[in-house]
């Protein structure tokens, strides 16, 4: 009788256990909060041209580029009304890079045209998003939730020359800036390679990836490149592998 009992506690102790088991952190994964990721994207991605990287837009892209290659990227930035002679020192959203008040997708996006010998084009929006960073990241979430389709000032008019199309933006509520939407509707990159690269306070790319290889479905998309903001300014190493690893290292 004993003895019975005791292989029916020993049963029930391993089921027990089993069942415990089961359920661990890796089967139950961690909620992300989206305004958080938003509200950390949109403070350490105010970018504007670096110094040493004159951006190519429009018409000035036409004239003698002697590159296939081209960083075409979004930075909140460029595209809002700062006021002239932002303190990059103090505040985490800007930072000051190469004499110039630059943000991090625009870092990146130097470090990328400097290593790789690309041109570098500025997205940017007829209407300028405010100052304000709670306007700004709240104005964001009302154009994804619009699927808005923000209209672009300026255009690229050489696309035919470039055969590779780094692609940069910052994550906003998970998703690429709306105006990236407007500029991949606005270009056909059939038959092109494109390299993505994100800016972001964790999330990385979320799942613009595919929406990228679906909005561009005849072009081919290579690995990209995901940089938390706060390491963007000491990010140049990662940046030579990623490229050196993918071909791209001159």
């Amino acid at each position: 009788m004993k003895k019975g009992m005791t292989i029916l506690l020993a049963a029930l102790l391993t089921f027990s256990l089993a069942a415990c088991g089961g359920n661990t952190a890796e089967d139950s994964p961690e909620p992300e909060s989206t305004r958080s990721e938003s509200q950390t994207s949109a403070s350490q991605t105010l970018v504007s041209q670096p110094e040493e990287s004159t951006p190519v837009s429009g018409e000035s892209a036409e004239a003698g580029s002697s590159t296939d290659r081209l960083v075409a990227y979004f930075s909140y930035a460029e595209n809002a009304d700062l006021p002239d002679g932002v303190d990059a020192s103090a505040t985490a959203s800007i930072q000051a890079w190469n004499g110039e008040t630059t943000g991090n997708t625009g870092v990146i996006a130097a470090m990328i045209a400097e290593a790789a010998g690309a041109d570098l084009f500025s997205i940017q929006t007829v209407e300028k998003y405010p100052d304000s960073y709670d306007a700004t990241i709240d104005q964001g979430q009302e154009e994804l939730n619009a699927d808005a389709r923000p209209e672009l000032a300026v255009h690229l008019q050489n696309l035919d020359s470039y055969e590779v199309i780094f692609l940069g933006f910052p994550n906003w509520w998970g998703d690429m800036p709306m105006a990236m939407y407007s500029f991949l509707d606005e270009v056909d990159l059939s038959g092109k390679t494109i390299v993505p690269f994100v800016t972001s306070g964790g999330s990385g790319f979320s799942n613009t990836i595919s929406t990228i290889e679906n909005m561009e479905s005849s072009a081919t998309v290579r690995e990209g490149l995901s940089i938390s903001g706060s390491s963007a300014v000491s990010a140049r190493d990662r940046v030579n592998e990623w490229l050196t690893g993918l071909g791209y290292a001159q």
